[in-house]
């Protein structure tokens, strides 16, 4: 019999995009990050996509001392591929984005491959009451916001970690990044196999539409052959349609309250681990397996847990 096809669950676990009032479940603390994703892992993630928070008021913290609150518990707890974000805040520059993946040399962290206007300011028609004051300025503000990702940003960040054996999660916002990526391959500062991280759904963009989906897929097949692993994440209530859709295209699966808040129309997941368990659901009920981290670590030709700094 012919092998089945193993899927790669990803959980994104709080991110920088919701702030603390849109959900009581968005985990804020060290403990609750710790346990968001060991609860993940359990449920089904190969892989954790990790920011950090002030726990005092749910701010973006992007120092080494935020991560290290609560890498070695994760590590101590479950065998999951830890992967750093790069990502940070949109506010953010490169050199500080970069510093937790320079300092705890993960097995992979994600890379945005393109500068976009990264609009949350929609959320202001949603959520209206608001804890911490710098929750809806941060969302305002937003109107005006370039998350700046130039070529010399991604080469930073390429360079910087080329000595780390840490492979990249590529972010891609929208058509153009794929070629960015591939200016990056010609110029032999990225090595194969790719991990392609397609995005949908954040204002500045590309949408969610399923053809949108699909151009992505076939741009990715075009410009890399099939030497790359696909993923998607879709924002919002989109998250679950658009990983149905590209699981059935093959590809793998990003979840988390980083990427949406919402387990269905109206319902706030009440845990990470609540979309994981959907997205095996979508997984297994197609006939594929759900990727365990041994498995995730083969496919990405990631260096092994016990490479990391932390």
């Amino acid at each position: 019999m012919a092998k089945t096809q193993k899927i790669i669950i990803t959980c994104a676990v709080t991110g920088a995009i919701h702030t603390p009032s849109m959900s009581p479940y968005l985990p804020v603390t060290s403990d609750q990050i710790a346990e968001a994703s060991i609860g993940a892992a359990k449920a089904g993630a190969a892989i954790v996509h990790l920011h950090a928070r002030n726990p005092e008021n749910g701010k973006p913290d992007h120092s080494p001392a935020a991560f290290a609150a609560f890498l070695a518990r994760i590590k101590e707890s479950t065998d999951v591929v830890v992967n750093l974000t790069s990502g940070g805040a949109p506010y953010m520059g490169i050199e500080e984005r970069i510093q937790p993946a320079v300092e705890f040399k993960p097995e992979l962290a994600s890379l945005n491959m393109g500068s976009i206007n990264f609009g949350l300011f929609p959320m202001l028609e949603r959520f209206k009451e608001f804890r911490h004051s710098w929750e809806r300025d941060y969302l305002e503000s937003s109107r005006d916001l370039v998350f700046r990702n130039t070529f010399r940003d991604v080469e930073y960040a390429l360079r910087t970690c080329a000595s780390n054996g840490t492979r990249f999660e590529f972010e891609c916002y929208d058509i153009g990044h794929l070629y960015n990526l591939a200016h990056f391959i010609d110029r032999g500062l990225v090595q194969r196999p790719l991990f392609i991280q397609s995005v949908f759904g954040i204002l500045g963009g590309i949408g969610t539409h399923p053809e949108d989906v699909v151009h992505m897929k076939r741009t990715a097949d075009r410009l890399f052959g099939g030497d790359y692993c696909w993923s998607v994440l879709g924002a919002g209530r989109k998250q679950l349609p658009i990983a149905a859709l590209a699981a059935a295209m093959g590809g793998n699966i990003r979840v988390g309250l980083e990427d949406s808040l919402w387990i269905g129309p109206g319902e706030l997941a009440t845990s990470n681990a609540a979309q994981v368990d959907r997205a095996r659901e979508i997984i297994e009920g197609l006939g594929f397996e759900v990727a365990t981290p041994a498995d995730a670590r083969e496919i990405l030709s990631l260096k092994g847990g016990d490479k990391v700094a932390f």
